[in-house]
């Protein structure tokens, strides 16, 4: 064995002179600027699929699913039902991200990034192929189900293998800028599946009476094929291929990985509780609440949420600029910080009914609070495990995280309203009063979420080949 190779206490070789190159004169040899631009719009173009998928399905299952899938014989059960499915869809996803996540730490993330969009963007249009209740019975909502937990299963390792791609291809000192790029893919997602809605509702009031709810299902066909095309033209990442040069990309087995891990993964729980939580709250339960519970129309709703994704797009990059310059432990409290004290003036706005007045609530608890979380966590949680778990670690911590805080948050909070407006509390304004104990959830997550970052060391540019954990 020559003089530049050593062995490791574990008995893996590895380049010593390679070694002792700084990762970031070898992140140049390895990634141009062009190869860096064209990560950027491939993950952002996957992150724009799974959110259009997301936005699209959490505005039918406010707006169209209810009476399309499910029987009506129970006033506000439907809805109940429908939120159920969106909670399956959440349940799934950490199963997908463990299966997708070790096969990205053995195979490589672009493979896996391949897989994983193909999957959502195929169980995506297959919603918009459903018959109806009306047609076909129980088999509507069992197809529905069986689409959205493919839908998930896909969607548990995208957006995780998106950030570890991105956090890995970014030259060190700009990983927050750019691990939060393919979060923009989220407002385009959010904004395309708002717009069209607004459209379809503009052009046909009651759309569940027609086969219009089924074109934005459809439509992911034409964003999938553009997607496969661009991962199709991808490098692997550097760090994976270094370790791949090292001969040290085995993958960590599942049960490894928690064992030596479970301590950064419950920080990584903490930091997701008000970012997902809140997420789920204010793109789903809120809509349903302006518009099923305080009465605006459904355009106003779907408006509502285009003006908070539009916002959301320029928080997402700021709040990665900002973490690169100040930390991403302290930007991400910021956010955290704002989350909790906006919330109940916030909700208190949304009960007032009034469209212009909760759209900017919307706008700050969800454009700015929320997603300034999301565009700081891009580089964050990479940063925060290992290389050789690195994608297995992110995405069981980003997927579990997701089931706890913001999958059964919609079906819980739709059933909370239910009961208060069926057993009449408040008078007249029956319903409208859940914002008292909605708005405290929102409060009791970001607290959570704050007492989180107070354990986490600031993980930002550590080295990414480095096998350890920041905790």
């Amino acid at each position: 064995m020559s003089m530049s190779c050593m062995v490791q206490n574990d008995g893996r070789a590895f380049d010593a002179a390679s070694a002792s190159t700084p990762q970031s004169e070898r992140h140049d040899e390895l990634i141009s600027t062009a190869e860096l631009r064209r990560a950027a719009w491939t993950c952002s173009v996957g992150s724009a699929l799974e959110y259009y998928d997301f936005a699209l399905y959490s505005l039918a299952s406010a707006l169209v699913f209810a009476p399309l899938f499910f029987s009506n014989s129970f006033p506000g059960m439907g809805l109940i039902a429908s939120f159920a499915t969106y909670f399956l869809g959440f349940a799934v996803r950490p199963l997908g991200g463990i299966f997708f996540g070790a096969l990205g730490d053995r195979m490589g993330r672009k493979t896996v990034l391949l897989l994983t969009v193909t999957l959502m963007g195929v169980a995506s249009a297959g919603i918009g192929l459903i018959p109806t209740y009306q047609t076909i019975g129980v088999w509507a909502p069992i197809l529905l189900v069986l689409m959205r937990m493919l839908q998930g299963f896909g969607a548990g390792a995208e957006q995780a293998g998106a950030a570890v791609m991105m956090t890995e291809y970014a030259p060190e000192g700009k990983r927050g800028f750019y691990a939060a790029l393919p979060f923009l893919g989220i407002q385009v997602g959010t904004v395309l599946a708002g717009v069209i809605y607004f459209a379809m509702l503009a052009q046909a009031g009651n759309i569940t009476q027609t086969w219009l709810w089924r074109v934005p299902f459809l439509g992911s066909g034409a964003i999938l094929v553009v997607a496969i095309y661009m991962r199709l033209r991808l490098k692997e990442s550097p760090a994976f291929a270094q370790m791949k040069e090292d001969q040290s990309s085995e993958s960590v087995p599942l049960r490894q990985t928690i064992r030596t891990s479970w301590r950064t993964i419950l920080a990584g729980f903490g930091l997701r509780m008000s970012e997902n939580g809140s997420s789920s709250i204010y793109q789903v339960l809120a809509i349903s609440y302006l518009v099923n519970t305080v009465g605006l129309s459904s355009r106003w709703g779907t408006f509502a949420l285009i003006g908070a994704a539009v916002v959301g797009a320029v928080t997402i990059p700021v709040a990665g600029i900002l973490s690169d310059r100040y930390g991403r432990v302290p930007v991400y409290r910021t956010f955290a910080i704002l989350q909790a004290i906006s919330a109940v003036p916030v909700w208190y706005c949304f009960s007032l009914g009034n469209p212009m007045l909760s759209m900017a609530a919307l706008s700050l608890a969800l454009g700015i609070a929320t997603w300034g979380m999301f565009g700081t966590q891009g580089a964050m949680l990479p940063e925060m495990f290992g290389a050789r778990h690195r994608y297995t670690a992110v995405s069981l911590t980003r997927e579990v995280s997701a089931v706890l805080a913001g999958g059964v948050t919609p079906l819980v909070g739709q059933f909370l309203i239910t009961m208060i407006d069926k057993l009449h509390i408040g008078g007249a304004n029956a319903g409208r009063i859940a914002w008292i104990p909605l708005s405290a959830y929102v409060v009791f997550l970001a607290v959570i979420t704050i007492t989180a970052t107070m354990y986490i060391p600031e993980p930002r540019n550590r080295s990414l080949l480095d096998d350890n954990d920041v905790l």
